[in-house]
């Protein structure tokens, strides 16, 4: 979830960049269940995630820190071997980047990075782009991230440079040369930004914004298609957003709405699978009898088995 103080900032900015029209008035979500028993905890969700979805990997470190962000890093440490990324937060302390083999679910390493909310993470052209303190977002370079996760224990590593200023970096993804970040707004649409990355790691504003659903939380991109994960609240089911690429105005494009459970935040892509993150399993969750679904492990769903809600 993001913190109230940034929410509302978010919120005034993203109020003066989208339509007054009703938030995703002319946007249905699926809202069937399957009535029977789930592979997680708590109620179904919809049919179409239950379909779709499967248990994955365990998220480390939940009786401390709350995940947010997820990513993907290929060919992570040279030999061909890949990293699922996941960003954790505290507060007041140090947030955490957890390096997770997707090939056999274990935790290879465990770096500390400034404290922020850390709702995005994504990989590209070298580098490690992570949500920082407010609109902003720093980079870690990917050479010096790997040395971090192969050291022991959990050592703490340094953005380069200062965070970039954005419009809003609740959310981060990333296709080719190209990063996407938004806002989160809880009370209508948020706004995202395209920015071209360059080999330092600079990023530069591509004009136009795009519409996002309300309360999103993550974000994947591929070649034709946004799939948004959106969720606001530990008793509210959640819901997952597959868009078609091309329109900005979101009632314009052609998109497919389901339920998801409670408390979805990031998700990712890898070799053709989508990763999605819950903070529901954390321990600021967990033990409420007011989570509606307690879920300790990442998800998983082809992407083809998204994509085709909307070809």
């Amino acid at each position: 979830m993001v913190k109230r103080p940034l929410a509302i900032t978010i919120t005034v900015i993203a109020a003066a960049l989208t339509s007054t029209a009703p938030a995703d008035a002319a946007i249905s979500c699926d809202t069937a269940t399957t009535g029977g028993s789930t592979f997680y905890d708590g109620p179904s969700a919809s049919k179409k995630y239950d379909a779709r979805f499967s248990n994955s990997v365990s998220i480390p470190n939940l009786s401390t820190h709350t995940p947010q962000g997820a990513g993907t890093w290929y060919n992570w440490d040279g030999s061909g071997k890949n990293l699922l990324l996941v960003a954790s937060y505290r507060a007041g302390a140090d947030s955490q980047i957890y390096g997770i083999d997707p090939s056999t679910g274990s935790t290879v390493g465990v770096v500390a990075i400034a404290e922020s909310h850390v709702g995005g993470i994504t990989v590209s052209k070298g580098w490690a782009f992570v949500s920082g303190q407010g609109n902003s977002i720093r980079k870690y370079k990917l050479t010096e991230l790997r040395d971090a996760l192969k050291a022991a224990g959990t050592p703490y590593l340094a953005q380069v440079g200062t965070a970039r200023d954005v419009n809003g970096a609740s959310f981060i993804g990333s296709y080719g040369d190209s990063l996407f970040a938004g806002t989160f707004n809880d009370t209508g649409r948020g706004t995202m930004y395209e920015y071209k990355i360059a080999d330092d790691g600079t990023l530069t504003t591509v004009a136009g914004a795009w519409e996002v659903p309300t309360k999103t939380q993550g974000l994947t991109v591929t070649a034709n298609h946004f799939i948004y994960s959106t969720s606001y609240g530990r008793g509210n089911r959640s819901n997952l957003y597959v868009v078609k690429r091309g329109q900005k105005d979101l009632d314009a494009a052609a998109l497919s709405c389901f339920r998801a459970p409670s408390m979805t935040e990031g998700i990712t892509e890898y070799n053709g699978t989508a990763y999605l993150v819950y903070e529901s399993g954390s321990h600021l969750y967990a033990s409420d009898p007011a989570t509606l679904n307690v879920i300790p492990r990442m998800h998983k769903a082809s992407i083809s088995s998204l994509t085709s809600l909307v070809p």
